[in-house]
C-alpha cells in the first residue's frame, strides 16, 4: 500500500478508490456480467449528469445540439480531474482526447474503468442523437501514455470500426435485459437520490439572477467580483426590498465556500427569547422546552457564509455573544460548558442607520467594526430606472411559471406608470405588484397595474399611523437608553421617564425587552 497519510485524502481520492474497489469486488461475477454492472451504473449517472446540465441551461425539452454534446461531456470529465480536449468534430464523428485520467494513476490496474467513460459518452449520445459507437483508441490504462475517443454517430460510416454501440433501445440482448431486471430497483433508487440532491446541487452553483443596467448596480457588481474571492467581513446597507439577501448570495456564490452552506436568518423575526438559542444553539435542559440538542445557525453554517439580516435588531446581550464569536472564533451553546470552533464567513444587512443607534447607545460600537470591515451600499429602485424593463421581464417570466399564465410583457401606459411610482418597497413592492396585476390578465400583457396605494381621503389616517409609528419607535429606543444607563434599575428608568415603575413594567412587556440584559 503507498505511504500516505488520511491528511492527503481528498472528496475526489476517497471516490476513486471507492470505485476501484468496486470493480475490484464485481469480478466475482464474472468478466462479462462486470462490465455490465460498470456499464449500467455509468448509464444511470450518464442520464442524472445530462439533467443537471439541461437544468443550468434551461434546455429541458429539446435534443442536444453536437455542440451542446461536446460542452458537457467534456465539462463533466474535466471537472472530476481529467484534462480532456476536442481533437476533431463532424456530423458523424467527433474525437476527443486526454492527458489526465480522473481516476489517477492506479487505473493501470483495472482498464475496465474505460468502460465507465465509454457508457456515459455512448449513452447520452444515443439518447440524444438515437445511435452512437465509442471507440477507445488509445487510453491511459493501457499505458498509451494519453486516451483517446472517437464517438461515431453515423450507423452506416462506424459499422466497419472497434467499439461499444449505444442506441435508444439498446437493450435487446436477453441476458442484458435480465441483468437489467435484476438492478432496476437499485437503479431507480439511485436516481431518486441523486434527484433530490441535484435540486440543491444545481441551485447552489447557478449564480443569482442580478439585474445591473444602472451605474449603481453595475458598480455593485463590480465591489461584489472584488469582495467575494476575500475573507472579510461585510455589511450590506440599503432599503427594504432593495435586494440585500441577493447581493449576499451572489458573494457567496462567487467566494471558496460556494459549495458550502448559505444560511440566511432574519435577526427582527425572532422573538428576543429565542434569538441567542437561534443564533448560538442551545443543550437539551437549558431551559424550559429545551427537550433536545439544538444547533445555532452559526454551526449549520459551518465552512460556509451566515447571512444576518436587520442585525441592527439584535438584543444587547445578543450583541455581547456575537461579538466574542468573531473575535474568538468560536462559540458556546445556551446552557452548555462546551466550546465550540466555528469558520463562518459574516455578512450582516440592515435598513437602519447604525451610526444613530450606536450614539443612542443601542448597537455596540466594537461590534459595528468588527461587521463593517467591508460596507456595501444597494441603490433604492428609483436610483436604478435603467433596470426597470430587465427587471419586469424577469418578474414577469417567473411569475407566469409559477401560476401558469404567458403574461410576457406590460403595456406603455403600465411602464409609464411604473416609471412614475416611488416603489417605497422597492424590487419586493415591485414583484408583489406585478404578481397581483399578472393574477388578473387575460392575455398576455398587462394593461392595468394593481398598485397597492389608498384612497385620497386616507391621507390623515396614515398620516396618524405614521405619528404612532414614531412615537413607539423613540420610546422604545428611550427605554432601552435608560435601562442601559440605570443598568436594568426599574425604579430610576421610571424616575426619568415621570411615569411609575408598574408603567414602565407594561412598556418593557410591550416591547419584549428584557431588563436582566443590562443588569450587571
Amino acid at each position: 500500500m503507498p505511504n500516505r497519510s488520511l491528511d492527503d485524502l481528498t472528496p475526489i481520492a476517497f471516490l476513486q478508490t471507492f470505485i476501484i474497489e468496486l470493480m475490484h469486488a464485481s469480478e466475482q461475477l464474472g468478466s462479462e456480467q462486470s462490465q455490465q454492472l460498470i456499464e449500467n451504473i455509468a448509464q444511470t449517472a450518464g442520464c442524472f449528469f445530462e439533467e443537471v446540465y439541461r437544468s443550468e441551461n434551461a434546455n429541458k425539452k429539446s435534443t442536444l445540439n453536437i455542440e451542446s454534446y461536446i460542452e458537457l461531456i467534456l465539462g463533466l470529465k474535466n471537472n472530476i480531474g481529467g484534462h480532456f480536449s476536442l481533437s476533431s468534430s463532424n456530423q458523424d464523428s467527433l474525437c476527443v482526447c486526454n492527458t489526465r485520467c480522473p481516476f489517477g494513476e492506479e487505473v493501470v490496474n483495472f482498464p475496465e474503468l474505460c468502460g465507465m467513460t465509454s457508457s456515459v459518452f455512448g449513452g447520452i449520445a444515443a439518447r440524444n442523437f438515437g445511435y452512437a459507437k465509442v471507440e477507445i483508441a488509445k487510453s491511459i490504462a493501457q499505458h498509451d501514455g494519453c486516451c483517446e475517443v472517437y464517438i461515431h454517430l453515423n450507423p452506416e460510416l462506424a459499422k466497419d470500426k472497434p467499439g461499444v454501440e449505444y442506441s435508444a433501445n439498446k437493450h435487446t440482448d436477453k441476458q442484458a435485459q435480465n441483468f437489467d431486471a435484476l438492478h432496476s430497483k437499485i437503479e431507480d433508487s439511485m436516481l431518486k437520490i441523486w434527484r433530490k440532491q441535484s435540486k440543491n446541487l444545481v441551485r447552489k452553483h447557478q449564480p443569482p439572477v442580478i439585474i445591473a443596467n444602472s451605474a449603481g448596480m453595475k458598480k455593485v457588481l463590480q465591489s461584489i467580483e472584488i469582495i467575494a474571492p476575500t475573507t472579510a467581513t461585510l455589511l450590506i446597507q440599503g432599503q427594504t426590498g432593495v435586494g440585500k439577501e441577493l447581493a449576499a448570495r451572489a458573494i457567496h456564490a462567487m467566494s471558496d465556500r460556494g459549495n458550502k452552506p448559505f444560511v440566511p436568518i432574519n435577526c427582527g423575526a425572532i422573538a428576543e427569547s429565542l434569538l441567542e438559542s437561534a443564533l448560538f444553539g442551545h443543550e437539551k435542559g437549558a431551559f424550559t422546552g429545551a427537550i433536545e440538542v439544538h444547533k445555532g445557525v452559526f454551526e449549520r453554517a459551518e465552512g460556509g457564509t451566515l447571512f444576518l439580516d436587520e442585525v441592527d435588531s439584535l438584543s444587547a446581550a445578543a450583541q455581547t455573544r456575537l461579538l466574542r464569536v468573531i473575535q474568538e472564533g468560536e462559540l458556546e451553546r445556551v446552557g452548555a460548558k462546551q466550546v465550540l470552533q466555528v469558520n463562518v464567513r459574516l455578512i450582516s444587512a440592515t435598513n437602519a442607520n447604525l451610526q444613530e443607534k450606536m450614539a443612542l447607545g443601542l448597537f455596540r460600537k466594537d461590534l459595528y467594526y468588527r461587521i463593517n470591515v467591508v460596507q456595501l451600499e444597494i441603490p433604492s429602485l428609483d436610483e436604478r430606472p435603467e433596470d426597470l424593463p430587465a427587471l419586469i421581464d424577469l418578474i414577469l417570466q417567473g411569475m407566469s411559471k409559477k401560476h401558469n399564465k404567458s403574461v410576457a410583457t406590460v403595456s406603455a401606459a403600465v411602464m409609464q406608470k411604473i416609471r412614475g411610482y416611488h416603489w417605497p418597497g422597492n424590487v419586493r413592492e415591485l414583484e408583489n405588484t406585478l404578481e397581483r396585476s399578472l393574477l388578473f390578465t387575460t392575455g398576455s400583457e398587462i394593461t392595468e397595474l394593481k398598485l397597492d396605494i389608498g384612497e385620497p381621503n386616507s391621507t390623515a389616517i396614515n398620516w396618524k399611523q405614521k405619528r404612532e409609528q414614531a412615537i413607539t419607535k423613540v420610546e422604545q429606543q428611550f427605554l432601552q437608553v435608560s435601562l442601559q444607563q440605570y443598568q436594568g434599575d426599574i425604579k430610576q428608568v421610571a424616575n426619568c421617564m415621570e411615569i411609575s415603575t408598574r408603567a414602565v413594567y407594561n412598556k418593557l412587556k410591550k416591547y419584549q425587552i428584557n431588563p436582566d440584559d443590562y443588569r450587571k
